[in-house]
């Protein structure tokens, strides 16, 4: 039955259909391909394959399902932080970002009705990928004998309504206390650090405990076990339990996605209208400073140039809030550096040289390919060649000044494993910030994310200068404890590769003038 022009199917079958189009399968620029669908369906299979092996070993050794009910309970909560990081998107993504609301809030139709469809959209879109992860388990166990997993479908999706509303809430609650354009900005670096705060949680241990790690796991086992609140009755399994099949655990997660569903809806949608009203204006310039406006020049064209790239950089909040994912996963790093031994084994050295370059590599194609007047730039009297150095160091200086300190560090404490690990930090992030000068194409700031699919010339070669720096930092790594007779032979293999791509990329650079 077809759903009436303005109804509230209609709205959400239009809003499901957007969401089609902007999947992962589509790109996010078209209706998907009969390949990306095949694709996809190959990967679904795949994963039905590894439901299928491990129903199978959980069968064979017949675990208790308390325990199984408690695991599925932690991973769900791992994925409500992701699931966290994406509500937020769509929430910023339908308040700010769509610019169709002001024309759907001048028709006819309800601002209640609006706003539940949307909101209705945004759960849908934070489910979408966890069903397709989960469902192949409860398909699995249908046909195994255990029909209760089928209820990990009502489960994901009562979970993804009830992080949907909290994310709706934040943001409207942002926007009721900061006003649009810091709301915007504030979700944006919320979701990006949400996802990230998972892998600092789960590195703790490394950098925060020392001495036997495998006794202290035994005592954390024996704590957890004795303790209460993580009991296999505790609600805090409650999602774990419901996702299983336990009828009253279900009941109430449904019950309480309902009840934050209407709760958000009945209470807030006035707030949504107003939050529609504050973004309107998000585009308004700033009046102007009292007094003269006054001129300050630096004392060099490359000082200039440096930092007002940097400057700019600084006032793109949401390219700062996807670059900081990438700082993120440094932090623990250095902090492994600045606590651990008296040699870095080789993961600290390749995780730190590949790190950095694809923080380089983000940076030059801001700095570089993604230059807002390059018409302007080479019609005036600078030099080219200043400008392009400035804009070089420009995107490889962060990137070094952020490790200068632990690298000194552990120079000092292991000078020749230091010395080898600032060799390839160096050189991969250099490679990288010249692999993007001479093959990078123009670019606008808003296709950062796409940045792989425009170029993708530019995306392999920078591929490839990362993994030969990598594989160079371990195989020296290795050198350092112990030699084996591969290491020498692979350093060289590594370097030499390194190099090659490098000249590659020469021999195909673009003409910038």
């Amino acid at each position: 039955m077809k759903a009436a022009p303005g109804s509230v199917r209609w709205l959400l079958g239009h809003e499901l259909r957007l969401a089609w189009y902007g999947s992962a399968l589509s790109g996010g620029k078209r209706r998907p391909g009969m390949l990306s669908i095949l694709v996809w369906l190959l990967a679904w299979s795949v994963m039905h394959g590894i439901a299928y092996a491990l129903l199978t070993i959980l069968r064979k050794h017949q675990v208790d399902d308390a325990l199984v009910a408690m695991v599925a309970g932690g991973v769900l909560f791992v994925c409500a932080t992701f699931m966290l990081s994406n509500a937020l998107k769509a929430c910023v993504l339908a308040l700010f970002e769509r610019g169709d609301l002001d024309l759907l809030l001048s028709s006819p139709l309800p601002s209640r009705s609006i706003f539940s469809v949307r909101l209705l959209g945004v759960a849908a879109s934070s489910a979408a990928l966890f069903l397709f992860l989960f469902a192949p388990f409860a398909n699995v166990a249908l046909f195994m004998g255990r029909p209760g997993w089928l209820a990990i479908y009502p489960a994901v999706a009562a979970l993804a309504t009830v992080i949907a509303c909290a994310a709706m809430l934040l943001t409207l609650v942002l926007v009721r206390l900061l006003g649009a354009r810091r709301t915007r900005v504030l979700a944006q670096v919320l979701a990006a650090l949400a996802g990230a705060l998972l892998f600092l949680l789960s590195q703790a241990g490394n950098f925060l405990s020392g001495g036997d790690r495998g006794a202290q796991a035994r005592h954390a086992a024996q704590a957890l076990l004795h303790n209460q609140l993580l009991a296999p009755s505790s609600p805090l399994w409650l999602p774990g339990r419901a996702a299983l099949g336990d009828a009253a655990s279900l009941l109430v997660l449904a019950a309480l996605a309902l009840a934050a569903y209407a709760l958000t809806v009945g209470r807030t949608h006035r707030f949504f209208v107003h939050g529609l009203q504050q973004a309107a204006g998000i585009g308004r310039a700033a009046p102007r400073p009292a007094g003269s406006v006054r001129f300050r020049f630096r004392s060099s064209l490359f000082d200039t140039i440096v930092v007002k790239e940097w400057r700019l950089i600084a006032r793109d909040p949401h390219l700062i809030s996807q670059v900081l994912l990438q700082l993120v996963y440094l932090a623990p790093l250095l902090i492994l550096i600045l606590r651990g031994g008296a040699t870095p084994g080789p993961a600290i050295g390749t995780g730190l040289t590949l790190l950095c370059s694809s923080l380089t590599g983000g940076l030059a194609w801001i700095v570089i390919s993604a230059e807002d007047a390059p018409d302007l730039l080479h019609a005036s009297p600078a030099s080219a060649r200043t400008i392009r150095l400035a804009k070089l160091a420009a995107a490889t200086m962060p990137a070094l000044l952020l490790v200068a300190l632990p690298l000194l560090w552990l120079i000092v404490r292991a000078p020749l494993a230091g010395l080898m690990v600032a060799f390839t930090v160096s050189g991969a992030v250099l490679s990288s910030g010249l692999v993007v000068l001479w093959v990078g194409r123009p670019a606008p700031r808003s296709n950062f994310k796409a940045r792989g699919k425009e170029n993708f010339l530019c995306s392999m070669l920078e591929l490839l200068v990362t993994l030969s720096w990598g594989g160079l930092a371990w195989t020296l790594a290795t050198l350092t404890a112990g030699a084996p007779d591969w290491a020498l032979a692979g350093a060289a293999v590594a370097l030499a590769l390194a190099c090659a791509t490098l000249l590659l990329a020469w021999l195909l650079r673009r003409n910038r003038g």
